[in-house]
């Protein structure tokens, strides 16, 4: 007969398992870094707006719909900054979905340090998430921890899993001069390998792989198409690892490098987790806030948008020009907000003015002729008359005088003062910080703020957490040929911070990822193929998508060939969001351009001509979208069948395609190898006709 002790344990087991099954997290609030600086001399990264709301909103509402019950927030800088903007949050209400949100203060000056601190509190139980507090993602976790949670029932070694996000190898919100590259066992999703590779040069080439894995491994995947936002499902396990190891500063370069090597060692294992679709990125750098700024904007983080209106007091509403604008924003008679803009609420802007693709927070004040052109302006930010700026970020409470241009690249911080008629120059980073015995002046620079100004040139040095190898002093691919030796070579950093609308121009989008030839007009796409996206999943009517596709056309003066192209990326996106869930590739492509053919019939215009430009354009635009998509050529021969059996293509329209040198350009040849078979009938059908005719003439 058992005992009542036995008795009373069998009874507890059911609580015990669901104790075990909580999930709890950390937010490194600190980022230990200075990219942010000279915002971050007085304010945290954490707490920077992203479209007009901080950043740390974003990671909590992250970890809000991936069910986390316990948050520790690791604060580091400016600690009673984010202490009190917590206890002012929603978060610390009762109606919170949180059981117990935690701030934990610490001297800690890298991430090995804090690691090691919460190792010591004794504050972690169970499986938790590790996450920094500048991570914007709308991914879904609850896969990667049901499967995190298997393994570990099955290995008690399986210690962490990692959650990537597919991307391309070139992205707008990955770094631009090193790449993370991790090589694992696809068949059980084992990490075995991490390094991040610089590309800049031919070290960029290469990887320094054990020889042992080629030999007790019978297939391995090399990946550098991930974007790794370190988004990290860890075991108690995970923190006693760092314990042991006190050169462990890093998560990446130091934890899961050493770990991976010493796996012999400990007998640890870490596992990846890749996603293909939804959305992740940090803000690592300026370059990464304007990628995610605009990624916001055009709601590729849906539900993490401004009209969610997640933070406390915001009204946002979006309206038909894709403009946010909260309440109280007056805009004169002869002033104009173009499309892709953030307006706070009671924000003025004067008569002449002209604001395109920027965000404006709350209170701003913008004179009359005053130009702003893909920049930034935080609360309370006022500007004068006749006034420009293009490409740069203005902290809250600056006041910018009349006539004055700030030039692409400049950071301008908190509570500066521009005298009139001023121009910062590119690159420019400006501030009124005090920070005792500094690298840079503290007394008001004339050259730079002017007579009446308030404020001076910042300019890292090695004591302040930066590295010019890491961290750039200048925000541009192609300074100006007067810079000196040494601010090039500053150039050659780890992650770019800020690049000029000539470069991002360069850059896909979100979602078309390979594109070689991207439009000249960098709002149009974006915009364009969000609107139509929408519209497909909304299963709206093709008028009404063309309706609007055409007003953005006639809006932002994009050409037929960017239509096409917005077209395109948000066609292949549904059919692959519709195949995702099971139906095979045939069954959307069919449901999708049977439905929709007539908004390409009212963008190819080349029926009646011998040459088709128009519909060789229009599959070179499908053949980009496809190369990095896996299973690419089987969509590429489904999509041109479709498009011929519509007769939205013809037959001359698609040899004149096949035989374009540009299908075969880099990696457009690997897409085309299902797709000749039909050709090849194509072309023999076209022979037979022409051998018919010449009977007929004989």
């Amino acid at each position: 007969m058992p005992t009542k002790a036995s008795k009373a344990k069998g009874k507890q087991k059911p609580q015990e398992e669901k104790r075990e099954e909580s999930l709890q997290a950390v937010i490194l609030a600190d980022s230990y870094e200075s990219r942010f600086a000279p915002f971050t001399l007085e304010r945290p990264r954490c707490l920077l707006p992203l479209a007009n709301t901080p950043l740390i909103e974003y990671t909590l509402e992250f970890l809000a719909h991936a069910g986390v019950d316990d948050i520790f927030v690791y604060c580091g800088s400016h600690t009673e900054q984010v202490e009190e903007y917590i206890n002012a949050s929603k978060w610390k209400l009762a109606s919170s979905p949180f059981k117990r949100l935690l701030l934990v203060k610490s001297d800690a000056t890298s991430v090995g340090d804090a690691m090691r601190d919460l190792d010591n509190r004794g504050l972690i139980t169970g499986d938790f998430l590790l996450v920094n507090g500048d991570l914007v993602s709308n991914i879904s976790i609850e896969p990667a921890l049901a499967r995190h949670r298997a393994r570990r029932e099955k290995d008690k070694n399986a210690i962490m899993t990692l959650i990537l996000r597919e991307a391309g190898t070139h992205h707008r919100t990955k770094a631009i001069n090193h790449q993370p590259v991790f090589i694992s066992d696809p068949t059980v999703d084992r990490c075995l390998h991490y390094e991040e590779i610089h590309t800049a040069g031919n070290s960029g080439k290469y990887v320094s792989l054990d020889p042992d894995l080629l030999s007790t491994h019978a297939e391995l995947e090399i990946r550098e198409d991930l974007i790794d936002c370190q988004i990290d499902i860890c075991t108690p396990d995970v923190l006693g690892l760092w314990s042991d190891n006190f050169d462990y500063q890093s998560v990446r370069t130091s934890f899961l490098f050493g770990v991976l090597k010493d796996h012999e060692l400990h007998g640890k294992t870490i596992h990846l987790h890749v996603v293909p679709d939804q959305y992740a990125a940090r803000i690592r750098s300026l370059r990464a806030y304007d990628a995610v700024s605009r990624d916001t904007m055009a709601r590729w983080t849906y539900p993490l948008c401004p009209d969610s209106n997640r933070a406390p007091g915001q009204n946002y509403r979006y309206t038909k020009n894709k403009t946010y604008q909260e309440s109280g924003v007056t805009l004169g008679r002869t002033g104009e907000v173009g499309a892709g803009c953030v307006l706070g609420r009671d924000t003025v802007i004067g008569e002449g003015a002209r604001v395109r693709g920027s965000t404006l927070g709350r209170n701003c004040r913008i004179g009359q002729n005053v130009h702003i052109e893909e920049s930034y302006l935080w609360d309370n930010v006022v500007v004068g008359d006749g006034s420009t700026i293009r490409e740069a970020v203005i902290a809250e409470g600056v006041v910018i005088g009349k006539g004055c241009t700030v030039e692409a690249g400049a950071l301008v911080s908190y509570n500066v003062r521009v005298a009139d008629n001023i121009t910062i120059e590119r690159a420019r980073k400006i501030t009124r910080a005090k920070l005792g015995d500094s690298a840079f002046s503290q007394r008001t620079d004339i050259a730079i703020a002017g007579d009446e100004g308030e404020g001076y040139e910042y300019a890292a040095n090695s004591d302040d957490g930066s590295d010019a190898s890491d961290f750039p002093t200048q925000l541009y691919r192609n300074p100006p040929a007067s810079e000196s030796a040494s601010s090039l070579s500053s150039l050659q950093s780890e992650e770019l911070d800020f690049e000029p609308a000539e470069d991002r121009l360069r850059r896909p989008s979100f979602m078309s990822e390979t594109s070689d030839e991207l439009a000249p007009n960098k709002d149009f796409h974006v915009e364009a193929t969000a609107s139509i996206l929408d519209g497909l999943q909304k299963e709206d009517l093709p008028e009404n998508i063309f309706l609007e596709l055409n007003a953005f056309r006639m809006t932002l003066d994009a050409s037929q060939r960017e239509v096409r192209r917005a077209v395109v990326a948000a066609f292949i996106r549904r059919i692959a969001s519709l195949e995702g869930s099971g139906t095979g590739i045939r069954e959307p492509v069919n449901r999708v351009f049977s439905k929709y053919r007539s908004v390409i019939e009212r963008i190819v215009f080349d029926k009646e001509t011998d040459d088709k430009p128009d519909q060789v354009d229009f599959l070179l635009c499908v053949q980009r979208e496809l190369v990095s998509r896996e299973r690419g050529e089987n969509y590429l021969l489904f999509v041109a069948k479709k498009l011929y059996d519509l007769g939205l293509v013809e037959e001359d329209g698609i040899l004149q395609w096949w035989a374009d040198a540009r299908s075969t350009e880099g990696g457009m040849a690997k897409v085309r190898g299902l797709t000749q078979k039909f050709i090849s009938l194509l072309e023999e059908a076209e022979e037979d006709d022409e051998s018919d005719e010449d009977e007929d003439s004989e």
